[in-house]
């Protein structure tokens, strides 16, 4: 998660009620730096967007039917990884202990008073800044080695089988629920892995790029990149269904220096 190259703050709303939305989304348009993203209307779909589009900030209803607000953050803490700074809006304040207790960093009643989102936003500003301008630390400036074993063959399961596969074989893995399918150019099957970092860990990094938290990719088995919502991007891979995966803010610039986009 990070600012993009022009310093916005990629901002997502997440309201059940379609005026609450509006008003707030009107209101953060006053800001230049805030780069709203298409809202959410409840928390599965914000969960969703997050994981897709990894804004930086997030104004969040909490009472939302099916997944609520404080359920989604709970949701998105126990999947690990980073997440964005997240700015509490409701009609209640009865929420606000819970709210800071999962670390939210600001607490809005509704309705949303203009000078009491801008301290929203200029604590958002603040905090982006300070983590630019922090100097970077003695074991964050040497490379990780890479790990003394690589593996060159996978084993996927698939139809009661267990299959050994050339590790270049697989054009891409992906989680969802905890499981890890791998795609290959003849079939897809469960990896023995528990994370997506786990099996990373053991592959070639030269060849299989983490592109988004859910999927790593075999960068020799990527079809076509496809130009996708503000300035991000897609890569459709060489598999049958020609998969279309999502690149992460994060990876983008990545994915800009390694192809000379």
């Amino acid at each position: 998660m990070s600012q993009g190259v022009t310093g916005t703050i990629s901002t997502l709303v997440v309201d059940d009620e379609q005026l609450a939305r509006e008003e707030l989304a009107y209101l953060l348009k006053d800001f230049p730096d805030i780069e709203l993203l298409p809202p959410a209307t409840n928390g599965l779909e914000a969960f969703k967007a997050i994981e897709e589009l990894e804004p930086d900030l997030v104004f969040l209803d909490v009472q939302m039917p099916g997944l609520d607000g404080l359920g989604l953050i709970r949701k998105l803490r126990e999947r690990g990884g980073p997440l964005p700074h997240f700015v509490l809006v409701t009609a209640f304040d009865q929420y606000a202990i819970e709210a800071f207790r999962l670390e939210a960093m600001d607490y809005l009643l509704k309705p949303v008073e203009k000078e009491r989102l801008s301290e929203s936003v200029a604590r958002a500003r603040r905090m982006f800044e300070e983590r630019q301008q922090a100097p970077e630390r003695p074991d964050q400036a040497v490379a990780a080695p890479k790990p003394p074993v690589q593996r060159t063959k996978l084993l996927v399961k698939t139809n009661n089988r267990n299959l050994i596969v050339d590790a270049q074989d697989m054009i891409y893995a992906t989680i969802e629920d905890g499981l890890i399918t791998i795609v290959t150019s003849h079939f897809e099957g469960q990896s023995n892995y528990r994370t997506i970092e786990e099996l990373q860990s053991n592959l070639d990094p030269d060849l299989f790029w983490r592109v988004h938290r859910s999927f790593l990719v075999n960068i020799n088995r990527i079809r076509e990149v496809i130009p996708w919502f503000k300035s991000s991007f897609q890569l459709k891979m060489d598999d049958k269904k020609q998969t279309e995966i999502p690149v992460s803010r994060i990876q983008t610039r990545r994915l800009r220096t390694l192809l000379k986009i």
